[in-house]
């Protein structure tokens, strides 16, 4: 009942600072009002941050030189080291998000992030209704799956209504999509040696069902959390180039690319730390087992502990556990090496932690 008042609560505040925003607008502006049908509006709970943002393009390119002749850098990743001593400099010369069609970044143009009834979401949800016994948990997700008669193809460029889950929708003629291209280009340097860059692009993206959870864990006093990554795109592409651009060695493609990657369940949490030396420190945690109790040599319920076998019967058939990789097709230049596929994964222990290389 804490729970409930409390997230309560929340929807009350979020409704006067709504409340202030519009009293806040200035007299001057013009609005339209659409009507919703029924349908729609019953999918509109009313809860948490929708956002959705409409004709948006974002291009990020390292500024021009300056009068000496000196190149600025402004996003720029250092600290790191060689096996051999020198210092690797990773500076990001373009970063783009684009409606589809940008030919690897040249072309840039709006694309739709979210739409009305399936918006990007922020909201604190009662976590006994994910499988997070007595917890207010925070979300950030993206648009939703949706039925495969109310969606679309997560992966074909021209998907029609009632082709799959993804809600996204893909450009038309006279639609711009929900779907972007996305794309970076880094240039690499180990000492002074500067001479490539790495490009990788994804056209078409879709990360439609992708949500990071996070909440507070009282037994290891540490924040707990669930990640999971839907990503998918009709060509996921690498290269590298010269460091003017002029010349590129063998683009990488990887087509129909699917990753659906999930750390972190209800099982088993992902728990977030910084140790004694300010590293930090990722982990997904062994599975905590329930109580003892037997399973039968047959394997069968009828013959061992109910609740055991109902545990372990959860934990290994649960889809939702697993993470799969699926590639249509890979190729490099003009060969091609056919598909590949890793499915059903189950990751039982993680641990990542950073570590200084420069000490």
């Amino acid at each position: 009942m804490k729970a409930m008042r409390f997230r309560r609560s929340l929807i009350e505040q979020r409704c006067l600072i709504v409340l202030l925003g519009l009293l806040a607008l200035p007299w001057g502006c013009r609005a339209e009002l659409l009507g919703l049908s029924e349908s729609e509006m019953s999918k509109i709970d009313g809860e948490g941050v929708g956002l959705i943002l409409e004709n948006f393009k974002f291009s990020h390119g390292t500024d021009q030189p300056d009068a000496s002749g000196a190149q600025p850098r402004i996003f720029r990743i250092g600290g790191i080291r060689s096996t051999d001593g020198r210092d690797v400099d990773i500076t990001v010369n373009h970063l783009y998000i684009s409606g589809t069609g940008s030919d690897y970044g040249q072309h840039l143009s709006p694309v739709n992030l979210g739409r009305l009834l399936n918006p990007w979401r922020i909201d604190v949800v009662d976590g006994n209704s994910i499988g997070i016994a007595n917890r207010a948990v925070l979300e950030f997700a993206a648009p939703s799956m949706v039925p495969a008669e109310q969606g679309y193809n997560c992966l074909a460029a021209t998907a029609s209504f009632g082709s799959g889950t993804c809600s996204s929708r893909p450009a038309t003629a006279s639609y711009i999509g929900e779907r972007a291209d996305i794309g970076m280009q880094m240039n690499v340097a180990v000492g002074a040696d500067r001479s490539a860059n790495i490009n990788i692009h994804a056209k078409s993206a879709v990360i439609d069902g992708s949500y990071l959870r996070l909440w507070g864990d009282s037994d290891r006093r540490q924040m707990a959390g669930q990640f999971r990554l839907d990503f998918y795109s009709p060509e996921l592409s690498i290269n590298a180039c010269s460091q003017d651009g002029a010349t590129c060695g063998s683009r990488i493609r990887l087509s129909n690319f699917v990753l659906e990657l999930v750390l972190g369940n209800q099982l088993q949490p992902m728990f977030f730390d910084v140790d004694g030396s300010g590293n930090f420190v990722a982990e997904v945690q062994t599975i905590r087992a329930p109580r003892p109790g037997d399973i039968g040599a047959d394997g069968l319920r009828g013959n061992s502990d109910a609740e055991t076998w109902d545990f372990y019967e959860s934990y290994y058939t649960n889809p939702e556990f697993r993470s799969n990789l699926t590639i249509g097709n890979l190729s490099v230049g003009d060969r091609d090496f056919g598909s590949a596929r890793v499915q059903g994964m189950l990751i039982q222990h993680l641990n990542i932690k950073t570590r200084d290389l420069g000490q």
